[in-house]
């Protein structure tokens, strides 16, 4: 995924990652990997900019920032998956609650977006040294280098 949702979802507490399309079954961990490029669009999201200014992190100095890319940053645990609603009745038909308990018609995550898949993340595990690799589109199953690496690594942090 491109920066700073990558950096977003190992660092900064982000616990949806909005999808299009569903992505299946899998339910486990997952590699963050932070794609060859960088989304500028990400700091019209108000959550995004509270959550960086709380690490002293703005739009214009992000630009400076050197946030790896063309990497693995860390591992998540992906252990939901739902669709957003996008209008009253869409909530009130839901069969799979998107809303936290006590909000009425909040949404799951302040990250979540209407009208998409929300892929649910917990325990995010940042890698000391981020693991150059090769990304692809999607959900990918890395291949047994990149896998040994990354788990050696979390095993050097736990």
């Amino acid at each position: 995924m491109k920066q700073p949702w990558a950096w977003a979802i190992i660092h900064g507490q982000k616990d949806v990652e909005n999808r299009v399309q569903s992505l299946g079954r899998y339910r486990g961990p997952v590699a963050i990997h932070a794609g060859a490029s960088f989304a500028p669009e990400a700091w019209r999201s108000p959550v995004l900019a509270e959550v960086a200014r709380r690490f002293g992190i703005s739009r214009e100095t992000a630009v400076g920032l050197d946030l790896p890319t063309r990497c693995v940053i860390g591992v998540v645990d992906l252990v939901d998956e739902h669709r957003g609603h996008n209008s009253e009745m869409d909530r009130l038909r839901a069969v799979r609650s998107c809303f936290r308990p006590g909000v009425p018609y909040g949404p799951c995550s302040p990250w979540a977006m209407s009208d998409h898949h929300h892929l649910v993340l917990a325990n995010p595990r940042p890698l000391p040294r981020p693991i150059p690799a090769t990304g692809r589109l999607g959900l990918w199953r890395p291949d047994d280098a990149l896998l040994a690496a990354t788990r050696e690594q979390l095993r050097e942090v736990a």
